[in-house]
């Protein structure tokens, strides 16, 4: 909820020459107003240590106060001059208004948005990732400025895209750990921006926060929710993969929050587990910030789960396991009487509150007036801005990915194909190019608009919607394929078949989808090119064997500019350089896993086949990673060592064997080496042999020596490159052997295998061994 503001004021001064205008905030101070009861006051002290602040502001409180902070819609205390404040506001990919804390209307119809999450994941693009948080950062912190925002977001989604069945899995950055981490340290940073404050203490432009933690990604299958789902995840998958992102989110992005999730692993709820939340996040992560439930978590571990007797047992569980603040009233109904009946005590709120208005105070929220404070000058011009909405843009075509281009059908040409008939469910999508947790856009594009920009165009949906139940104008869409130079059918899913609370029971195209691409393919006269929105991978194995498909491309939800990056792609006014982020699976793969076993690794006795291309060596439609090009790419070394020593720490170098089979199979503990600047300098030279310029992804895997459970390919490091027609760039990366060549073990030990290592960069293939 918002609290009512007083609309933005505008004052002018007119001068001879020069129109001076100054914007008065539109928010009155949070807290700590010049004038008010506050006044003088240690916690309203810019000049005191934040330490000491928050000890004085805690110190003034009395616990009935204290209990109303413990929840989002936190209560103001009037007496000292602090305001109400709502906690939950959401920035996945743009502002949102899917939690309370942000209202568009008024100065702020809307805002930019960006492709949905697993879209830009496509463009293996870190430097993007960090533009996008900066560009929401910015909006976000000027809405607020004007009253119709927060400062603390519930962003991002960094959970592995395990399933792919999971409605959320569009939300995420793909199936990959590392690259979840990657994208999760980089937009983290961008959403941030911290800077340095007095006392040597980093203040924050807006509070981030890495959910949902941890192995969250089952909402709602075949009959089992995420209320109720227990899952139950080894050691080993909860170190190499589940964790992976989280741990970056904190140790690399520096974020300000973490989220529990509603389900249990391995039966503690997440939101009262004390060695993941306060044992994890804070003891070994070191998490400077605060820890929240998602919402009604509580209540859904006492009522739902019936994990404790009594709602105070349950106030104890999780303000004991760690968690500062409930989104939802739990806390606040039920933490006076766990003090009275001695469940807990006003230390345990204490130390909560300590971690939420830290975080409050390094956002400057105690600071009086946000106009006179860093980023005071944001409003209403720095929301939907040309920059940013070509940004959207840009990160809408960098998501693209080709997935078949026979006989180079790829790019039309507007001269050659003058009338192209648009067809298909998404054919002018607006709203489902956004996905979930979206707000209000700037302005659409849809594919018919982008389309027509080019060429002449005439549309005829064929499917009326993406469910494309019984009767249906197919005949007409047929018709038009026949007359048309060429024909592009823009079909997928949309949020009625894979969003939080609903998971996909297979992975084939709704409905008659199907059946329409198939006859338009056979009775166009012009090439066919299948454009498929989605966030999860769809089996198209019937387009793909099909030769009268010509091309196919998946935009992801591209976001408000997705009809424009869709068109500037297939006309080649841009060369796509996307890869998945995610294994597009066989319809038959569902059928052999259930959503509900969490193991990562195949277990070829029972007929598991393993998940994600770390560890399922399975057929599939296209592969994690794939993703083509209208030119072509060559890869060269032009330095990697072939072969590296682990110094163990505190112990003189011993050489190994390597004849002895024993020590062939020898993995060492991470703990146990001296991981400091421990990494193998990796150089490739990239040329582009074609004619056009391009953006190519260089990617580096690791196969780890034989003997061990590690994935049987890993994702070590990637690097997005531009290089224009006939050059050549050097692409300098670095693989740290600790954190990326190492696997866990069954207790989740993290461990280095020693021996042969073989790295795969495109189409080489380079040796590297480990000795100690």
């Amino acid at each position: 909820m918002a609290s009512p503001y007083s609309p933005c004021t505008i004052l002018f001064f007119l001068f001879p020459f020069f129109l001076i205008i100054f914007v008065a905030s539109a928010r009155p101070p949070f807290a700590c107003a010049p004038g008010g009861p506050a006044t003088g006051l240690p916690f309203c002290s810019v000049g005191h240590p934040i330490k000491s602040r928050v000890k004085d502001l805690l110190g003034r409180l009395t616990r009935a106060e204290k209990v109303r902070l413990l929840v989002n819609n936190a209560a103001g205390v009037p007496r000292l001059g602090i305001n109400g404040y709502e906690w939950w506001s959401e920035a996945l990919h743009g502002v949102s208004n899917t939690g309370p804390g942000v209202r568009f209307g008024g100065k702020f119809p809307g805002a930019t948005s960006f492709p949905q999450v697993i879209t830009s994941a496509a463009s293996f693009n870190a430097s993007l990732w960090e533009l996008m948080g900066q560009v929401v950062s910015d909006e976000t912190r000027a809405m607020y400025n004007g009253g119709q925002a927060g400062l603390t977001v519930w962003s991002p989604n960094v959970n592995v895209f395990r399933d792919p069945r999971w409605g959320r899995g569009q939300e995420t950055p793909g199936e990959d750990p590392k690259m979840a981490a990657r994208y999760a340290a980089a937009y983290v940073r961008g959403l941030q921006q911290p800077y340095d404050g007095k006392h040597g203490r980093t203040k924050l432009k807006l509070a981030a926060c890495c959910k949902h933690y941890t192995a969250y990604d089952l909402d709602n299958w075949n009959g089992i929710d995420r209320f109720h789902f227990n899952a139950l995840v080894s050691k080993q998958d909860l170190e190499d993969t589940f964790n992976v992102p989280f741990k970056a989110c904190v140790t690399e992005g520096n974020a300000a929050s973490v989220m529990c999730s509603y389900n249990q692993v391995n039966g503690v709820p997440m939101c009262a587990d004390p060695n993941l939340l306060k044992g994890t996040i804070r003891g070994q992560w070191h998490l400077d910030g605060y820890i929240v439930s998602d919402c009604d978590s509580v209540d859904v571990f006492y009522n739902t789960q019936h994990y404790t007797s009594t709602p105070e047992d349950a106030v104890a569980a999780t303000l004991k396991a760690g968690l500062d603040l409930d989104c939802g009233p739990f806390l606040a109904q039920y933490t006076e009487s766990a003090v009275t009946k001695g469940k807990v005590t006003d230390n345990d709120i204490d130390a909560a509150l300590t971690n939420t208005l830290t975080v409050q105070m390094r956002l400057g929220m105690y600071d009086g007036d946000p106009s006179t404070q860093p980023f005071g000058n944001l409003g209403p011009r720095d929301v939907c801005s040309p920059a940013h909405q070509n940004l959207a843009l840009e990160a809408a075509r960098q998501g693209i990915v080709i997935l078949k281009n026979a006989r180079k059908a790829l790019p039309l040409s507007p001269s050659r194909h003058r009338t192209v008939a648009v067809i298909g469910p998404h054919s002018d999508a607006t709203v489902a190019m956004i996905g979930n947790y979206a707000g209000v856009p700037c302005r659409y594009t849809s594919p018919l608009q982008g389309i027509g920009s080019y060429v002449t165009t005439v549309q005829q949906k064929g499917c009326m919607d993406v469910a494309c139940r019984g009767d249906q104008p197919i005949g007409p869409a047929v018709d038009a394929a026949r007359t048309a130079d060429a024909v592009i059918v823009v079909v997928g899913l949309d949020q009625s078949f894979e969003a939080e609370q609903k998971d996909r029971d297979g992975l084939l195209l709704p409905g008659r989808q199907q059946e329409l691409v198939s006859k338009v393919a056979m009775a166009s006269k012009g090439p066919v090119v299948l454009v498929v929105m989605s966030g999860g991978p769809v089996d198209i194995s019937f387009a793909e064997n099909d030769p009268r498909v010509s091309a196919i491309i998946w935009a992801g939800y591209p976001g408000q500019a997705g009809g424009a990056a869709v068109a500037d792609a297939i006309f080649g006014a841009y060369n796509p350089g996307g890869n998945l982020p995610m294994t597009w699976y066989p319809q038959d793969y569902v059928k052999k896993v259930p959503m509900t076993d969490m193991n990562m690794r195949a277990n070829p006795s029972k007929g598991y086949p393993g998940r994600t291309y770390r560890f399922y060596t399975g057929p599939v439609i296209y592969p994690f990673g794939h993703g083509l090009s209208y030119t072509k790419f060559s890869h060269s070394l032009a330095r990697a060592p072939t072969q590296l020593l682990v110094p163990l720490d505190g112990q003189k170098l011993v050489s190994v064997n390597s004849t002895n089979p024993a020590q062939r199979k020898r993995a060492v503990r991470v703990t146990h080496a001296r991981c400091d600047a421990l990494h193998i300098p990796i150089h490739v030279d990239v040329r582009n042999e074609g004619d056009r310029d391009g953006t190519h992804t260089v990617m580096i895997y690791s196969n780890p020596p034989a003997g061990h459970s590690a994935p049987a390919k890993q994702l070590v490091g990637f690097e997005k490159v531009h290089v224009t027609a006939g050059g050549q760039v050097r692409v300098e990366m670095a693989v740290d052997v600790c954190n990326d060549l190492s696997f866990a073990d069954a207790n989740g030990v993290r461990r280095i295998p020693i021996g042969e290592h073989s790295l795969q960069i495109g189409e080489l293939s380079h040796s590297v061994s480990l000795r100690l």
